[in-house]
């Protein structure tokens, strides 16, 4: 069944959205009250629940990736994101972690092409800018929010692009079979700017690239990540410039609903080590805090040769917390086990807060790993994303 808004309805759902969203910009504000349509508080699964999704496509069986097409946005499908966390060194022993991420939401399932004005859309965007400052153990956060319409906020694939204003992700320099492109984001006090090449080829999760998220058929998304980019341009903060180079995660995922109403967040791992190895794993909590069975990771070997991990592969133990000011205790300290891989992992954040206040109030920063395999030592650096800890 086909779901028609009236143009004036519509306009009246995004001025609220866009109202409710006028004290987000700027370096670590408070957030004003969005509407329940994007506001998700402690609790993402009314964000990504799937009580609104009629009308749209839904993430039901696998399908066949096809890149670089896939890069570019899936609007049949509620909402999606870009996601590139990663951490860099510069010239004298600085360190810094970054996240640049790029939310689309669809308001109604109408595609473009029914729209008549440049102006009219059924498009959200909103993104997430990060930049961790380890030596100066300080945090910079700001959010952007634009409707996708007179190209103040898209998608494309061919080239490549993603864009909220002068934010954006896109392709720099096409070359057949290999991945190169540039990233910007730039606020009042901080700014990135890295050239991005892709190490390895892109890495399908959970079952062929669908991953399901809870029982409820099509709570699940579409979702593959480039797990190593190489990584290298320039970090601002304040009036100092430094050149750097490093490492870089991407997370791509799409669907209609994902969490079910049982479930309350997730600790999300993506981390990169030293052997040339990666580890996806994300932790879905239920409302009793207990582990939920729709867990599930992606180990990528050095060669890029993949395993499914579920959640009886891995134990995951916390051994730290750290209390919010703003209200909520987060973990702060993990230790990995895979013991079918003989893999043990101790995880540390290089700084406690890195909470971003945001729309939804999460958590995600830039962690270091010490580890093992066997006989084997080795480090690793990455990034954790902690969802559903804030108090309401």
């Amino acid at each position: 069944m086909r779901i028609k808004i009236k143009k004036s309805v519509y306009l009246i759902v995004f001025t609220l959205i866009i109202t409710s969203l006028s004290a987000c910009e700027g370096d670590q504000q408070n957030t004003g009250a969005a509407p329940e349509a994007l506001r998700g508080g402690s609790r993402l699964s009314e964000l990504l629940g799937g009580d609104s999704s009629a009308g749209f496509a839904r993430a039901i069986e696998p399908r066949e990736f096809v890149f670089p097409r896939d890069h570019g946005p899936h609007t049949r499908y509620r909402n999606e994101w870009w996601y590139v966390t990663g951490n860099l060194d510069g010239p004298e022993r600085e360190r810094f972690g970054f996240e640049l991420t790029f939310f689309r939401f669809s308001l109604a399932p109408d595609t473009p092409s029914e729209f008549d004005s440049a102006w009219q859309t059924n498009q959200v965007y909103i993104a997430h800018f990060a930049i961790t400052d380890v030596t100066g153990k300080s945090f910079h956060v700001a959010q952007r929010y634009a409707r996708g319409g007179a190209g103040l906020a898209g998608a494309q694939a061919s080239p490549f692009k993603v864009w909220l204003d002068d934010w954006s992700i896109a392709e720099s320099a096409p070359r057949p079979g290999s991945t190169h492109w540039n990233l910007h984001a730039e606020d009042a006090g901080f700014s990135l700017d890295l050239d991005l090449v892709a190490l390895k080829r892109p890495v399908l999760n959970g079952r062929d690239g669908l991953s399901q998220k809870s029982a409820e058929a099509g709570n699940a998304s579409y979702y593959y990540s480039l797990t190593r980019l190489q990584s290298d341009g320039s970090v601002r903060l304040g009036e100092k410039n430094y050149a750097v180079t490093g490492l870089s995660w991407l997370d791509r995922e799409w669907g209609s609903s994902a969490l079910s109403s049982g479930q309350r967040g997730w600790d999300w791992f993506a981390l990169q080590l030293s052997d040339g190895s990666e580890l996806m794993f994300y932790n879905i909590r239920r409302n009793d805090n207990s582990a939920d069975s729709h867990s599930a990771g992606t180990w990528i070997d050095p060669e890029g040769v993949t395993s499914y991990l579920r959640p009886e592969d891995v134990s995951i133990v916390v051994t730290d917390s750290w209390d919010s000011p703003r209200g909520g205790t987060y973990p702060a300290g993990w230790i990995i086990d895979i013991p079918g891989r003989d893999l043990s992992l101790a995880v540390q954040p290089v700084l406690s807060d890195q909470e971003l206040l945001t729309t939804v109030r999460y958590w995600e920063g830039a962690v270091d790993v010490d580890g093992s395999r066997g006989e084997q030592d080795f480090t690793g650096r990455g990034y954790v994303e902690l969802t559903g800890y804030a108090s309401e």
